[in-house]
């Protein structure tokens, strides 16, 4: 695990990292580091509903993307990359599979899977992929919900 910006109160401006050596855990895993830098940013702890419910809403949209690597990619994801600049959190996922991710149709809500890419396009601010290394690297962004001037928190930018 590489971690840029190791103190107790980190600044806004840096990139965490996490290295994958496969699928085992990874999503776990993935949860528990978003969770640590978002506490280091000072998203947690927090009496506040709103701010609370975007970093439970970040923490779910980074569990869909390392679940969409780790059935998806051959050997799982690659890496977790979280980059806050103080106005935006944007979350990167890679992988070893070059095919893009897509939404699926609207199917029976009530089935499960295929919901993951429709939860990470409500929720964030916006979301892509682009080819790296062979792979791919998938990403979104939300709006920081320390940052009272940003009206547009969950507005979808497309």
């Amino acid at each position: 695990m590489d971690r840029v910006g190791r103190g107790p109160r980190a600044t806004a401006g840096e990139t965490r990292r996490l290295a994958f050596a496969g699928s085992d855990g990874a999503v776990q895993r993935s949860r528990e580091f978003s969770r640590e830098a978002l506490r280091s940013w000072q998203w947690l702890p927090t009496d506040d509903d709103e701010q609370l419910a975007v970093t439970e809403d970040v923490l779910l949209m980074v569990s869909e993307l390392v679940t969409n690597a780790c059935l998806h990619a051959p050997g799982g994801p690659r890496e977790l990359r979280l980059f806050w600049d103080g106005a935006r959190l944007r979350v990167e996922v890679t992988d070893a599979s070059p095919v893009p991710p897509r939404l699926r149709p609207a199917g029976n809500p009530g089935r499960p899977g295929g919901h993951g890419l429709r939860v990470v396009d409500r929720l964030s601010r916006a979301w892509g992929s682009v080819p790296e290394d062979g792979g791919k690297l998938v990403w979104l962004e939300v709006a920081s919900p320390l940052d009272q001037r940003a009206p547009d928190r969950y507005r979808h930018v497309r």
